[in-house]
């Protein structure tokens, strides 16, 4: 079992930054493919970024890429997004998942956090 608490929302103007992190609980953080999707109102859930069990194999979505990078801490049981160049459509809640499978697709996912709100005006 792994519980999932997302941080580092908010609002940001185009062009700006954010950093998103992912605190998960449990002693086995390590075993999983941890991933990052996002969600705007009356749109499915849609895949950002993934990354595997040791950080060595990353995967990211077309619209996304250069742009953002992933990055894991199994030491701290830590998941990161960092968010460059942001654009206005890149406005949504952001989550952060946990599973046994680096795929791209959410319900392949275990465990999910509450998600935390992408604001990025123009």
């Amino acid at each position: 079992q792994v519980q999932l608490v997302e941080s580092g929302g908010g609002l940001v103007q185009a062009g700006g930054s954010l950093r998103l992190s992912c605190a998960a609980s449990g002693r086995t953080f390590s075993s999983y493919f941890m991933a990052w999707f996002r969600q705007t109102p009356g749109k499915e859930r849609e895949f950002v970024a993934v990354i595997s069990w040791s950080g060595a194999s990353t995967d990211y979505a077309d619209s996304v890429k250069g742009r953002f990078t992933i990055s894991r801490d199994n030491a701290k049981n830590t998941v990161h997004l960092q968010m460059n160049s942001l654009k206005p459509e890149d406005t949504a809640v952001y989550f952060c998942a946990a599973g046994f499978w680096g795929t791209t697709t959410p319900s392949d996912f275990n465990f999910w956090g509450q998600g935390t709100q992408v604001t990025v005006s123009s």
